[in-house]
């Protein structure tokens, strides 16, 4: 899917505002499908007829004020004519709120400016529309940010590659890429698809997809993204994922859904508006009645509203979503945000998730007499021919300390055992402890081990050199990940389909509440789902096929980004690689975001409970009550602003894409 496909869906609807006031901040649905410009669907937070709007109400105002014509026919035209122009977006949202018989703060705020211009004060209905307009189009901006979002990240794809055709080279769009194709980055530029490094040495910048500020190494093997920056040397990908499959289109995704995601506290926040709107007319109602003064009932109905609610938490959320995403992991959706605030217990899998789901060196202990770089020439030249997971580990592990590995001259496997190979005329043995025995090393040998590693002995001419160990090695960043968990008062639990005795050492090693091993795929399920159905809110961390049933039965699936797609699709959080601290600091932002929302609650509560009583004894006047409620709702709005994302990288365009873009040789 090319570029501008992941800029145009979803659609774009651009009649209404945040929340209802239309002030020129777009809205979603699927009606429509207007090709993408230029500059990638960015919008202009404040229109020009709103400017002129300010600047009619605000004229209107002074004349009024000034009483700039006395009659007072033409002093009440200029009145109404500017609460109409001023007020049009909340007056047309009133209308059309009437006819489908919803309760909003636009009815309410309508009700207040009519009743003001009944009553003859035309200054403080005027000075309602100019704040209120003025706050709508602070709004804008506010949102607009987070709109950016979306725009900034587009910024971070190349447009065109080169592709070499037999011999020659020819520039196409990027869109044209298919899987398989070899991509050459240059130093400098920007990588067009995710997939697998074949060829070259470099250091990429990978910020914009995973948060991290330092450039990660890349060699032949490693993992590339799309929307990275290549820095150093040139590098050869195979193209892997494209357009909306890559790690960067799944967080353009997240981002986009974030903006039309409707959590459950925002359908709490939306009912809450209702009722305090609700509130706010029985008071006025009640307050005329026992005081007989419009002026107290109209600054009751003016000072109680929930627009700061209305509008802070949908833009709360989309903050939350657009930090996680900076941070390294894709949230499908603002309830699977707040459901990760509230979460209590976090269900882990052991393999592919706390550790790395392949057998790895974990010690190499020589024998007395013999020395580390001995055993691990010995065992690697027996495991060289092997095509063994255990000597598969033990080959790369002695490459990766410049460890010589020769190959022998002959090769004997014996199946559950182990090789007896020939070396330079030296037989080397490495195996268990069976096959050492099978060689004449009956004695000598060390106690056995505990059951969680496997061992190797090596033996050269009957002379005992020594054992490694082997085992899926924990992720270095597990241990300090519990912990956190641990500290924000979540419980975590162990559930592996690995032996007992393996998975519950894991469990003790990194500190986790509890550990169940020996558990088939169903058995998995099964526990999560009687977790679930409690008062438990349920977080499943997962990367293989066999976690993809407990992920989707959890509350929140989260998957590990280096797992299968199976896991991946089943999930509602995908982490961009391994990294399980990226998950703990999704929580913490997931709890930041609810912590947010909560505070608006509060505080809108707290000042319409103020304000009702005070305008109700005659104590706030329609001005001040006008100034108290836009005041309130900008604080909320703002209060919200604090979790959307800091630009983090200076815009993609400033790099000079042509000359140093992507080439693809087919």
């Amino acid at each position: 899917m090319s570029q501008r496909e992941l800029a145009a869906d979803p659609k774009e609807q651009p009649t209404s505002g945040f929340h209802g006031h239309g002030v020129g901040v777009p809205q979603h649905d699927a009606t429509s499908d207007p090709p993408m410009d230029d500059d990638h669907g960015q919008e202009h937070a404040v229109e020009p007829l709103d400017l002129v709007r300010v600047g009619i109400v605000a004229l209107a105002a002074a004349l009024v004020w000034f009483r700039a014509w006395e009659p007072f026919a033409t002093f009440s035209v200029i009145g109404v004519a500017g609460v109409v122009v001023g007020g049009w977006p909340i007056l047309r949202e009133a209308v059309e709120n009437i006819v489908e018989r919803r309760m909003t703060m636009e009815l309410s705020m309508t009700i207040a400016l009519v009743a003001a211009l009944v009553i003859g004060e035309f200054f403080t209905a005027l000075v309602i529309a100019l704040f209120v307009l003025i706050a709508e189009i602070l709004e804008g901006l506010t949102v607009a940010r987070g709109r950016t979002a979306i725009a900034n990240l587009l910024e971070f794809l190349p447009r065109t590659a080169s592709v070499r055709r037999g011999k020659a080279v020819e520039e196409i769009d990027v869109e044209e890429i298919r899987p398989g194709d070899v991509v050459l980055v240059r130093p400098g530029g920007l990588l067009p698809v995710d997939g697998e490094v074949i060829g070259g040495h470099s250091f990429v910048k990978e910020a914009a997809i995973t948060g991290e500020p330092v450039p990660v190494e890349k060699t032949r093997g490693a993992v590339a993204y799309a929307g990275t920056i290549n820095q150093s040397g040139a590098l050869e990908v195979r193209a892997e994922r494209l357009g909306r499959d890559t790690t960067f289109g799944r967080i353009v995704d997240a981002t986009e859904e974030a903006e039309h995601s409707r959590a459950p506290i925002q359908k709490t926040a939306d009912r809450l508006a209702g009722f305090l709107v609700y509130f706010a007319i029985g008071a006025a109602i009640l307050t005329f009645l026992i005081t007989r003064d419009p002026r107290s009932t109209i600054a009751v109905v003016i000072v109680a509203g929930a627009c700061g609610i209305a509008a802070g938490t949908p833009l709360a959320i989309l903050g939350g979503i657009g930090q996680t995403a900076s941070r390294g992991s894709i949230v499908k959706g603002g309830l699977y945000l707040e459901l990760l605030g509230r979460v209590s217990d976090v269900v882990l899998d052991k393999t592919g998730t706390l550790t790395f789901g392949e057998p790895r060196v974990s010690a190499v202990l020589p024998v007395e007499g013999a020395t580390e770089a001995e055993l691990l020439e010995a065992a690697a030249a027996a495991e060289s021919s092997s095509e063994h997971p255990i000597g598969h580990a033990i080959v790369g592990h002695a490459r990766g300390r410049s460890v010589p590995v020769r190959s022998p001259d002959r090769f004997q496997y014996t199946p559950g055992l182990g090789v007896i190979v020939e070396v330079d005329g030296q037989q080397i043995a490495a195996g268990n402890r069976k096959l050492l025995e099978e060689v004449g090393m009956a004695s000598g040998m060390p106690a056995p081990l505990q059951s969680t590693v496997t061992e190797v002995m090596v033996a050269r001419d009957g002379r005992l050199l020594g054992r490694i160990e082997v085992a899926d090695v924990v992720r270095p960043e597990a241990r300090e990940a519990i912990a956190s968990l641990r500290t924000m008062g979540i419980r975590t639990l162990l559930l592996s389909g690995d032996r007992p005795e393996v998975t519950e050492a894991v469990g003790r090693n990194l500190g986790i509440d509890a550990a169940e091993g020996g558990l088939l795929p169903e058995a998995k399920l099964r526990r999560i789902q009687d977790m679930a159905s409690g008062a438990a809110t349920i977080a499943m961390v997962g990367d293989g096929v066999n976690d993809a049933p407990a992920l989707a039965a959890a509350h929140v699936g989260v998957a590990m980004g280096s797992g299968t797609a199976v896991a991946r699709e089943s999930a509602d959080v995908v982490l961009i690689g391994n990294d399980l601290s990226r998950f703990v600091e999704t929580v913490r932002i997931a709890r930041r975001t609810r912590g947010v929302i909560m505070q608006n609650f509060t505080g809108t509560l707290a000042v319409d409970t103020a304000g009702v009583v005070l305008a109700a004894f005659g104590l706030l006047s329609p001005l001040l009550a006008a100034f108290i409620h836009v005041a309130s709702e900008m604080v909320f709005i703002l209060n919200s602003a604090r979790l959307l994302p800091a630009a983090s990288v200076a815009p993609a365009r400033s790099l000079p894409l042509r000359s140093e873009g992507a080439v693809v040789t087919a």
